[in-house]
Formats: C-alpha cells, structure tokens, sequence
C-alpha cells in the first residue's frame, strides 16, 4: 500500500500557499468581511455564505475530491498516490483562483442562489482545497462502491437542503434553464 510522503504534503501546502497568495492579490478579504470566522455558514444567501471555514458547498468540494481521485486512479494506474494528491491539490487550486477572478464572480451572480455573491474569503477557499483533499483521501481509503454511495448521497442531501449541489452549479454554470432557476428560488 502506497502512503502519502512529507515530500508531496509538503509540496501541496505549497501549491495551497500560492494560492492563498493569488486570491489576496485578486483582493478577496482574508475571512469574512463581518470581522469574526464561524466554522458553518448554514444560510445560502447571506453574506457569510463562501465567508466562513465550511458551507453547503464543502460538499461539492469533497465530491471533487472523489472524482479527481477516481479520474487520476483510472487514466493513471502508475501515478504514485503522493503525484495525485499534488496534482489534485493543483487542479483545485486553480479552480479556487478562477472562481474569484472578477469575470467569473459576475457569472455566478446572474444564477438564483449566488446573486449576491462576492466571490470566496481567503479562509474560505483554502477550506475549499482541504474539504477536496478530504475527499481524495477518502476515495483513496474507502471501497469503490462506498465512494459512489457518499458522493451520491452528498449531492443528493444538498439538493434536498439548498435545491443546489456540484451537478446543478455546473449546469447553472453553463447555462441555467427557467425551470432550474425557478426551483431554485423557492418557486
């Protein structure tokens, strides 16, 4: 069994680093502009949502976790697990610095749930990398089966809870149809 080395967990909080660096040159705030850090934001549309060390979202970036995990384990099988992790942990990086360019910030703000959204704190993006390494870590540790039935189960608990989920914000990202955004905002 392949183990993690100090050498790639070192080398991923690099990457987790320069992209907390990125996001404070792209001006997001450190935390939460309220001025204190909570560890869940259960409100979808306030201002502590995307603020705070965890959210309804985290959930979306667990499931990245599992499919980064499971897309690596399956393209390739010779990649030592350590490799994945920090490819991973860059893929997710990149995302986090992408999702708060000003171009994408204005995107999101025209979907139902987001339209008051300022892009991510800092505190709250680099949660956002953690919760995907948790996911890779437990797709890593947990039969095949157990990790289809947690990510299926995660994107159906958040669509019960917020009427969103990774599934519905990747459509929503592209193009939202009526009837999505009507369900998503109570309707």
């Amino acid at each position: 069994m392949q183990d993690i080395s100090w050498r790639f967990a070192g080398i991923g909080a690099l990457v987790i680093a320069a992209q907390a660096l990125a996001l404070y040159l792209l001006g997001q705030p450190a935390i939460c502009e309220c001025g204190y850090i909570k560890v869940w934001e259960s409100v979808v549309l306030s201002a502590g949502n995307s603020q705070h060390l965890a959210d309804w979202y985290t959930f979306s970036h667990i499931i990245h976790g599992l499919v980064f995990y499971l897309g690596l384990w399956y393209f390739f099988p010779r990649m030592s697990i350590g490799m994945r992790l920090v490819l991973t942990i860059a893929i997710e990086a990149g995302w986090e610095v992408f999702e708060n360019t000003p171009m994408i910030i204005n995107h999101y703000r025209e979907q139902a749930l987001a339209q008051g959204y300022i892009g991510d704190s800092i505190l709250n993006s680099v949660s956002d990398t953690l919760a995907m390494v948790l996911g890779f870590i437990l797709a890593w540790r947990l039969p095949l089966w157990g990790l289809v039935a947690l990510g299926i189960g995660m994107e159906l608990f958040t669509g019960v809870m917020i009427r969103d989920g990774l599934i519905l914000n990747i459509v929503g990202f592209v193009y939202t149809p009526d009837w999505i955004a009507n369900w998503q905002s109570g309707g």
